[in-house]
Formats: structure tokens, C-alpha cells, sequence
């Protein structure tokens, strides 16, 4: 497999959508991905939301004993697939509620919270390899007002739908072994001030996880906008930030005087979702947006990227303000609330699918490439980059990839086997990184080169 994957790579530079149709590209898929890809059920995920609706409200206040309705009902039903699923994993699943008391805080929690997180840890097979790559979603949901936890909230959209993806990529993956750690989570609370991911963040933060990426999808279930009435169910945006929200006056001089304002981390698995995702998933195009999240609001992955982890927000295309956030009602022959009836199942089976490809690509590629450097020893219109191997994983031989300063995508793949390559195109006029490359072609993240000598 080695060998033949070295030839495919030495014939064609792959850089799927980066050059116009009539240029001959190579899409290389690994299989065991490929099938997993698969295996992604839209009536799976059509019945993991139904469940979650049957729960009346999952209002993080709601009801917490109740066996059918509310926040309990729901996360203790999450739980109990998780444990399922882990039944079936020989060993490799393990599953926990992390439960904690939230104090209130005079806005939208009024009283001290029973809060939980439920989480489903797929160990690595590799002791040495620490990665640690992550998905979530949040069961809660609300309607108009946010502290009221009486009132039905469906929350098929937001955000069932990310609760079931990660439902569904745990019920797959699970069946399968990677060397790095996968972690699936279904977080509480984002409605009253992302509280669940705050509290997975800062634990991680604290306990020197080896969080690489981080993977929230929140409202990614439905096709149809309202106002400008556009349908469209082949598309799906990636939010990334550009500048980095932790220590940004220490990092800023350094970003600035190598013009990397768009090649931080965050941004950097935007495009690995991109590339990965549309590689494996027909029909449907990634778009990077380049904010942090939507116009002034936030998402779970902003309490990971404020900590300085890598995380970026997956949110369908065309959000309707008709179906989030409302009470459930009929207004002058409109149909208001989040109900399951204004859900694409086949979109939601694509977008479930892009989490899968990308979690399961990350964490059977080796560790990133150590010590990338680009030589500045002496004024030159060539490129001179070194690095060594990764710590952890077997590579059969890395990827350098360049792009012009004013491309927003790689639009270069160079496949080598060494550590070092030279390369005639000017420093200042593209952007570089390596990536590590597995046996099955799986790619590290890239790491942009420092300087060196």
C-alpha cells in the first residue's frame, strides 16, 4: 500500500478544487474511512432527533429527575447510547457524566444548576501518541425567552442536529481503533453563556490535555433560509478565527512580521476540514468563513479557542431565524420553532459525515512534523525548508504545500519522502507547511515554518 500510494503521489500533485475542472487531479480515499463515511444513516439520525424532541424541553433549568421530559430525561438517554455503543467497542469505549453545580449568575441562570456533561472517550491504541481530537454538540435547547424552562422547546436543529452527528459518528467509530484519542461530547448549557463547553475547556486546560482540534457543530441540520428564501443543501460553512484570542499582545508582533494573520491554528484546520471533508463526502462544498463565528454570537468552540486550543464552529449554510430560538406557534400563517419537520435528514447525513472523515483522518495520521524551519541564512529566490520526523506514528513521507499570499486554499501538495526539499518559488511570494503522511495517506495538520538556519 505504501508504494503504490509514494507513486500516486509522485505522479499528481492532489489539491482536490484547486485547480479548474479541466486539470487532471487524483483523489486519494482511504478505504477503512471510505466505509465509515458510508455508514452514516440519515433515519439513524432522523430517530436520535426524534428522541430528543420527544423530551418536551431540554432547557438547562428544566427538570432534572424527571425519567421523560426535560434536561435529565435527555442527557440520561445520550448516556445510555453512548454506553451502548461502548458495549460493542471491545474495550476501547469509555463513557462518564461529568456532572458539577452551576451558582447562578443573574442573567441566565437564576438558580444553582444540576449540570452535566456526557462524554465518550475512544482511547488511542498508540501509549505514546497524547493527541486528543474532539467533536461536540449541545443537548440543551430553548424558545424566545432564555430563562423560560417550562415551555416545549424542540431544539430539533439547535442543536439536535449536532447532538445526533455526534451520536452517530461515536456509534461508528467506536467499532474501529485509532492511535490517537477521540473524544465525543455532548455538552450543556451553551444557551445560558456556553457553560458546559466552559467547564470541558477549562478541564481540559488544567488537566495539560493534548487537545489538536476541536470540532463543534451547532445548527447543522436544515437547507432553507428565511428572508432571502435560499435553498441549497450543498454547502456548509466552517468558522475559524484569524488572529488568536489567547495572548494575542505577545503574538501579534510575530504574526505581523511574517504576515501570518490568516495561517493560525484555527484557520489552518478550516482547511483541513475543507480539503479532508470534501475529498470524502460527495456534494457538498465546504466554505470557509473567516470569523470566528457568526456576525456577534458565539458557539462551544470559542471556550476552547479563548484557552488557546485549536477549534473551529460547523454550521449549515442558510440559518432560519423562523425555527431558532422561538416559542412554538403559528404567527399570520407562519410555522415558528425549532421542530424536526423543517430538517433536511440527507444535508444532516453529509455534514455528520464531514465531522467522521475529518476526526478519522486526524487521528489515524502521525504527529505533525517537528522543528519546520525555512532557511534565511542568505538572501534567496528559492525556498529551502527542513524539519524532522514526528513523534508519534509511522509516515511513509510528507506533503509540503504551498499557496500564493492572497489564496485563501493550499494550492500545492509536493509529496517526499525526505526531510528537506528546495523549492523554486520565492519566500515572499508563498506561503509553506509540511504535513506528516500516514500509511494510507492520512495527513497531520500542517505546520507553517519559522525561521531558521
Amino acid at each position: 500500500m505504501g508504494k503504490s500510494f509514494i507513486s500516486t503521489c509522485l505522479f499528481s500533485i492532489a489539491s482536490l478544487l484547486s485547480y479548474p475542472l479541466s486539470a487532471q487531479t487524483v483523489i486519494q480515499r482511504d478505504p477503512e474511512i471510505e466505509r465509515m463515511v458510508s455508514e452514516v444513516n440519515a433515519d439513524s439520525l432522523h430517530s436520535y432527533i426524534h428522541t430528543l424532541v420527544g423530551f418536551g424541553t431540554r432547557h438547562t433549568l428544566s427538570d432534572t429527575k424527571d425519567s421523560r421530559k426535560g434536561i435529565g430525561a435527555a442527557r440520561s438517554w445520550i448516556l445510555s447510547r453512548f454506553r451502548e455503543f461502548a458495549a460493542q467497542s471491545n474495550g476501547q469505549l469509555h463513557v462518564e457524566l461529568d456532572q458539577w453545580i452551576g451558582p447562578p449568575d443573574g442573567k441566565r441562570v437564576d438558580k444553582p444548576a444540576d449540570m452535566a456533561n456526557v462524554m465518550a472517550t475512544l482511547q488511542g491504541t498508540d501509549t505514546a501518541d497524547k493527541r486528543i481530537f474532539l467533536i461536540s454538540g449541545h443537548m440543551d435547547s430553548r424558545v424566545s425567552d432564555p430563562l423560560n424552562r417550562i415551555s416545549d422547546a424542540p431544539g430539533a436543529n439547535d442543536d439536535g442536529s449536532g447532538t445526533a452527528a455526534v451520536i452517530e459518528c461515536a456509534r461508528i467509530m467506536s467499532r474501529h481503533s485509532f492511535p490517537a484519542t477521540i473524544l465525543f461530547v455532548i455538552v450543556c448549557g451553551e444557551e445560558q453563556g456556553l457553560l458546559g463547553s466552559d467547564h470541558l475547556a477549562e478541564k481540559a486546560k488544567t488537566g495539560n490535555w493534548q487537545v489538536e482540534a476541536m470540532l463543534n457543530n451547532d445548527i447543522v441540520g436544515s437547507n432553507h433560509s428565511n428572508e432571502t428564501n435560499l435553498i441549497d443543501n450543498t454547502k456548509v460553512r466552517v468558522f475559524s478565527e484569524g488572529l488568536p484570542a489567547l495572548d494575542i499582545e505577545k503574538k501579534a508582533s510575530f504574526i505581523r512580521q511574517y504576515g501570518l494573520e490568516n495561517d493560525g491554528s484555527c484557520r489552518q484546520l478550516a482547511r483541513y476540514v475543507k480539503e479532508t471533508g470534501e475529498r470524502y463526502v460527495d456534494q457538498l462544498q465546504v466554505v470557509m468563513i473567516y470569523r470566528n463565528d457568526r456576525f456577534l454570537r458565539g458557539g462551544d468552540h470559542t471556550s476552547f479557542v479563548q484557552r488557546g486550543f485549536t477549534a473551529v464552529r460547523i454550521t449549515e449554510m442558510n440559518e432560519n431565524f423562523n425555527h431558532q430560538h422561538q416559542d412554538v406557534r403559528t404567527d399570520k400563517g407562519i410555522q415558528y420553532g425549532d421542530l424536526p419537520e423543517f430538517m433536511d435528514f440527507e444535508y444532516l447525513r453529509k455534514n455528520t459525515a464531514l465531522n467522521l472523515s475529518c476526526l478519522a483522518n486526524l487521528a489515524k495520521a502521525p504527529s505533525r512534523p517537528a522543528d519546520v524551519k525555512i532557511n534565511v541564512s542568505n538572501l534567496s529566490n528559492a525556498t529551502y525548508l527542513s524539519w524532522k520526523a514526528p513523534p508519534t506514528g509511522q509516515t511513509i513521507g510528507y506533503y509540503i504545500m504551498m499557496r500564493e499570499t492572497t489564496e485563501s486554499q493550499w494550492q500545492k501538495k509536493i509529496f517526499t519522502t525526505q526531510t528537506e526539499m528546495s523549492l523554486p518559488y520565492s519566500k515572499d511570494n508563498y506561503f509553506f507547511a509540511v504535513q506528516s503522511v500516514g500509511g494510507n495517506g492520512n495527513e497531520s495538520l500542517p505546520v507553517v515554518p519559522l525561521p531558521g538556519k
